[in-house]
């Protein structure tokens, strides 16, 4: 095996794309081939996984393993701060379902070309995030969840923090 060098953004893509797929079977093949990313990437991070804890040897996906680290250290691994206004894909509390939990002016988007919204632009976890979100609304929601964690405030964070908890049942 590899040495172990720690998560890389994308594996928090693939975790995420696992934990909304929740009890189905899912296979490597599927997993690459929805978020966009190669079959050998997708492997390492699987191993990655596992060697951190944060999915079984069954594939299993360790949830409260899982909701720690997103909750307690993706915003000191991945730090985020919203960049200029560019046309993206809305995203963290301007995406559903913070949208509806938050009132904000402000929007915040990933940058993407097909993009529906002008805002704030953070990078996402990987490139083909928007992309695949575009695919499986599960996965948007469930990411922009996440970004909440990475950009957003205490209040915001908390809220953020319920939806995940319920989603992760």
């Amino acid at each position: 095996m590899r040495k172990h060098n720690g998560i890389r953004p994308h594996d928090i893509v693939i975790l995420s794309k696992i934990a909304v797929v929740s009890n189905e079977d899912w296979y490597l093949k599927d997993i690459a081939n929805e978020l966009f990313i190669s079959n050998s990437e997708v492997s390492e991070s699987i191993k990655r996984s596992v060697y951190s804890g944060l999915l079984s040897n069954s594939k299993r996906l360790m949830k409260e393993s899982f909701l720690e680290y997103v909750i307690y250290g993706l915003k000191y691994t991945f730090p985020q701060r919203p960049m200029m206004i560019q046309r993206g894909m809305a995203t963290s509390y301007s995406a559903h379902p913070m949208d509806k939990l938050v009132d904000s002016n402000e929007i915040v988007v990933w940058p993407f070309v097909d993009g529906k919204s002008r805002g704030l632009g953070i990078e996402p976890l990987h490139p083909n995030v928007p992309k695949a979100c575009l695919l499986d609304n599960r996965l948007y929601e469930f990411l922009s969840l996440i970004e909440v964690l990475r950009t957003g405030n205490l209040r915001e964070n908390k809220l953020a923090i319920a939806e995940l908890k319920k989603r992760l049942q």
